[in-house]
């Protein structure tokens, strides 16, 4: 039986790490490089990487924050490699095999795609005959209606796709994704534990595995995360707030009989 992982995300908007709230709220909360030297002490089994930034300008201005001539994505992913010692996942605004191409050759073992995937299925196939499907992941940001129905959103959440959550998924896995990242834009930041019914619904209509994200305030949440169907657990903010994440959030899963890497 395969041991479930546990994966902390870091999210970088123009050259900074952030923390994130409902896909709106960023606030700055460090180095994006001194966060990957910290994970490297820790039991951490993947790391994704996720570029939010609108726009590309890299606002460099907090000496206590930067890495000197850091300016573009492409050179922090560099910077990153050389003490990432674990899986890497690099995603943000990625659209073109030859992107893919430049992200796998600095460094990275994956990358993920959200947008173009959607505006241009085509390319899961074409990036998974490249690469192989284990390499090519796809992101899904889920907005849950007032009255109950799920949609996928692209564009950083702001644009509406019509799209069900599980439809998408299942036709990513057939166009060759070798896994999904599944992210719920209400529960992002807010602490209160991942969309456990649409894990749920996502994971029964697909055979790949999928990464729950979003959501997370306590240990215990990645159980349920789990337990609804997931693969793997993700989050970001818990890991910037709370000393040894790693092994308080393991702890939390071998206590729920959840076979991890300890």
């Amino acid at each position: 039986m395969l041991k479930k992982r546990l994966i902390p995300i870091l999210l970088l908007k123009n050259g900074l790490l952030v923390r994130s709230e409902l896909f709106k709220i960023h606030q700055i909360i460090g180095n994006p490089i001194h966060e990957v030297k910290r994970f490297n002490e820790w039991n951490i089994d993947e790391l994704i990487y996720l570029d939010i930034s609108q726009n590309q300008t890299y606002d460099l201005r907090r000496d206590d924050h930067k890495i000197k001539d850091l300016t573009e994505p492409l050179t922090i992913l560099d910077e990153v490699s050389k003490t990432c010692f674990m899986p890497l996942t690099w995603g943000g605004k990625i659209r073109t095999i030859d992107q893919m191409q430049q992200i796998i050759s600095r460094g990275a073992d994956k990358i993920t795609i959200n947008t173009a995937a959607v505006e241009n299925p085509d390319l899961i196939t074409q990036a998974a005959n490249f690469l192989g499907s284990q390499a090519i992941v796809v992101s899904i940001d889920v907005f849950r209606h007032p009255n109950g129905e799920t949609e996928v959103f692209i564009d950083g959440g702001s644009k509406p796709t019509g799209m069900k959550p599980e439809d998408w998924a299942k036709e990513a896995e057939e166009r060759g994704a070798g896994e999904i990242l599944l992210n719920s834009i209400n529960r992002d930041g807010t602490g209160q534990g991942y969309d456990l019914e649409l894990i749920s619904v996502v994971t029964s209509n697909t055979k790949i595995p999928v990464i729950a994200c979003g959501g997370v305030g306590r240990y215990e949440h990645y159980v349920e995360g789990i337990k609804a169907g997931a693969s793997a657990v993700a989050a970001a903010n818990i890991w910037h707030f709370k000393e040894l994440s790693d092994r308080g959030g393991k702890r939390a899963l071998a206590k729920a009989g959840i076979e991890v890497r300890l």
